[in-house]
């Protein structure tokens, strides 16, 4: 293997089924046209869908226009994704490219769009009302789950996150809700022959799907209703994010494993197989990122490539020291690449970042774990790369 290449087949394994392909920021677009490029090699190799780091119901929309449904680019862009991430323009190309890669072709060679994140953040929620009914729905059922629930303001407003004595997490009425989404989870199955006759399979993953976010939903709310001291609440509400992110990510290959492998695609924190770190104030918290639950769960099956940074004009990071780890990759590779992670030296940790910027830079621990690691040199310089111009035509 050589030590330095864009080829993503040089690093995938015949047992790896789950290929995590870390970011070490959001700021930086340069990751995700560089993973638009190896997802393109990928399904070469028989890899049939793709997982970011989106809300998974909102990403049901995006998987239902790649494969051919009615709809407009922009709307699906503006309405299948969580966090921003439809206003990406790798992303928009990613989705263009996919709809056309699947016309005419199919199903078992259609590429898969998922989202595995709930559309939560630090600081909010929203109501777990609309997946619940969406499932009573489905299912048939006469309850009033509106009433219960409340008006979805009062969920998703800062303090109900932020102020335990103001989340509706831990009310009469949320206990409630919690117990009747379990009882609906029981009855999706057991009549599973039934409405899978009287509908599809699709459609009955589908209703699991709503009735797994809003579980995770109750649950996220529920944690943040604990009375805690501000560092041990954000560890619960990052930890239960991420393990959601792990069911999802789990239940997502379980779905496509007939079909062929997965690239899955997050920030670094969420994939790498060793505990994540976030510093908050004068106080390190530590949890278990989605990757580090489902690496352990699948094995061998599960490989991780970190992303890594040297310098970026849409952050403002300058050039690494060179007696960093990102400056002994800078050496090495013109642009972007990619290498063993045991090909890059023992070196010292890069201190020239803010907080603001969301870059994680490399560290021992994090080279330990991982099967690879993809060096972007300057973001700018791959300005060139993409899947096509704006209807996915591919150059």
């Amino acid at each position: 293997m050589r030590l330095m290449t864009q080829d993503m087949r040089n690093l995938v394994t015949a047992s790896c089924d789950l290929l995590a392909l870390g970011e070490p920021t959001h700021r930086e677009p340069a990751f995700a046209r560089i993973r638009n490029e190896l997802f393109a090699q990928l399904v070469d190799l028989g890899f049939r869908s793709i997982v970011l780091e989106t809300d998974r119901v909102a990403a049901l929309a995006v998987d239902d226009f790649v494969q051919g449904g009615a709809g407009t680019l922009d709307a699906v862009m503006s309405e299948g994704f969580s966090h921003g991430f439809g206003d990406l323009d790798a992303n928009r190309r990613l989705v263009s490219w996919m709809r056309e890669h699947n016309e005419g072709r199919p199903a078992e060679e259609r590429l898969a769009f998922h989202g595995f994140d709930a559309p939560t953040e630090n600081t909010s929620a929203p109501s777990p009302r609309r997946h619940l009914e969406y499932v009573r729905d489905y299912l048939g059922l006469d309850l009033d789950l509106a009433g219960l629930a409340g008006d979805d303001e009062r969920w998703s407003r800062t303090e109900a996150v932020m102020d335990p004595a103001v989340s509706v997490g831990a009310t009469v009425e949320a206990a409630r809700l919690r117990s009747i989404a379990d009882d609906m989870l029981t009855a999706l199955y057991e009549r599973a022959p039934e409405m899978i006759a009287a509908t599809s399979r699709a459609e009955w993953l589908r209703a699991r799907t709503h009735l797994t976010a809003g579980l995770g939903l109750l649950r996220y709310h529920g944690q943040a209703a604990r009375h805690l001291e501000q560092s041990a609440r954000m560890l619960r509400l990052l930890a239960t994010r991420d393990a959601l992110m792990a069911q999802n990510l789990l239940d997502i290959r379980s779905v496509e494993a007939r079909r062929g492998a997965t690239l899955v695609f997050a920030h670094n924190l969420h994939l790498k197989r060793n505990p994540s770190t976030w510093r908050m104030g004068d106080e390190d918290i530590t949890w278990s990122g989605a990757g580090a639950i489902a690496g352990f769960l699948t094995d061998e099956r599960y490989a991780f490539v970190a992303g890594s940074l040297g310098r970026s004009e849409a952050l403002g990071l300058r050039e690494p020291e060179p007696d960093t780890y990102e400056g002994l990759l800078q050496g090495r590779v013109p642009t972007w690449g990619l290498t063993p992670a045991t090909a890059v030296a023992s070196s010292r940790t890069r201190t020239d970042t803010t907080p603001e910027q969301g870059y994680f830079p490399l560290e021992q621990e994090l080279l330990d774990t991982a099967d690879a690691i993809l060096h972007v040199s300057d973001g700018a310089a791959t300005d060139g790369l993409s899947l096509g111009g704006p209807d996915g035509n591919r150059a």
